[in-house]
C-alpha cells in the first residue's frame, strides 16, 4: 500500500508545510501521480524541443522533485539537465535515477540560488501553483535567464482559477520583456480530473 499525498498538496499554507509536505510524499511520489496519468511532464518537453531541439544544450529543472520532470525533458532530447529543488528526500530520489549533471538543493525561505544568465532553457514543470511555488517565481526564473532565453512552465486548472499566477507572466509580455511562444491546454492528472496548461516563453 502507498501512502497518498496528492489531494492534500493544494490545501498547504507556508513554505514549512510545503517543504515537509513533498519529504514525507517522496517515497511514494512517482507512484501515486504515475497512476494518475501525469501527462504534463511530457506535454511541455515536447513543446520545449520544438522551440529548442539542441541536446547538449544545458536546462535547469527548477523543482525537479523525483525526476519526473527529468525523465521527461530526457526523452524529449535533453540530455545535459541539472536540477533544483528544496525537499532532500525528493532530490535523494531524484538521484537515484541517474539523469541529472548536477542536483542543488537550497532552504525553501530563502532565494533559490539560480546564478543569473547561465542557463538559456529553464524549466518549472508542475512547480508554479497552490501548495507550491508561489506567483513571484515566474519574476524570479525569467530574471535569471538572458535575453533570448527560453522559460518552460505549467499552471494547473487550480493556478489558472487564481489570477495571480497568469498576472505575473501578463506584467512581462505586457512590458515587451518577454514574449509567449507556446500556450497549450491538456491533461495533467486525468485521474483526478485535473487539466493544465504548459507555457513557452522567450525572453526579449
Amino acid at each position: 500500500m502507498i501512502l497518498r499525498f496528492l489531494k492534500s498538496t493544494y490545501t498547504l499554507s507556508s513554505p514549512k508545510d510545503t517543504q515537509a509536505h513533498y519529504d514525507k510524499w517522496a517515497g511514494s511520489y512517482d507512484e501515486e501521480l504515475t497512476e494518475n496519468g501525469y501527462a504534463t511532464p511530457d506535454r511541455l518537453a515536447r513543446a520545449l524541443w520544438e522551440k529548442r531541439p539542441d541536446g547538449q544544450m544545458p536546462v535547469l529543472d527548477f523543482g525537479c522533485g523525483t525526476g519526473l520532470s527529468g525523465l521527461a525533458l530526457q526523452r524529449a532530447g535533453f540530455q545535459v539537465i541539472d536540477g533544483m529543488d528544496p525537499t532532500p528526500g525528493m532530490l535523494e530520489a531524484a538521484g537515484a535515477k541517474g539523469i541529472y549533471r548536477n542536483l542543488t538543493g537550497f532552504a525553501i525561505t530563502e532565494p533559490p540560488p539560480i546564478p543569473q544568465g547561465t542557463y538559456r532553457t529553464i524549466t518549472a514543470i508542475g512547480v508554479i501553483g497552490q501548495g507550491a511555488a508561489p506567483p513571484e517565481t515566474i519574476d524570479l526564473l525569467l530574471r535569471a535567464l538572458p535575453k533570448g532565453g527560453i522559460l518552460g512552465f505549467s499552471l494547473n486548472d487550480i493556478a489558472l482559477a487564481e489570477r495571480a499566477y497568469l498576472a505575473r507572466l501578463s506584467e512581462w509580455l505586457d512590458m515587451g520583456a518577454a514574449r509567449l511562444l507556446i500556450r497549450k491546454s491538456g491533461p495533467h492528472l486525468p485521474g483526478i480530473n485535473l487539466n493544465s496548461d504548459i507555457f513557452i516563453v522567450e525572453k526579449t
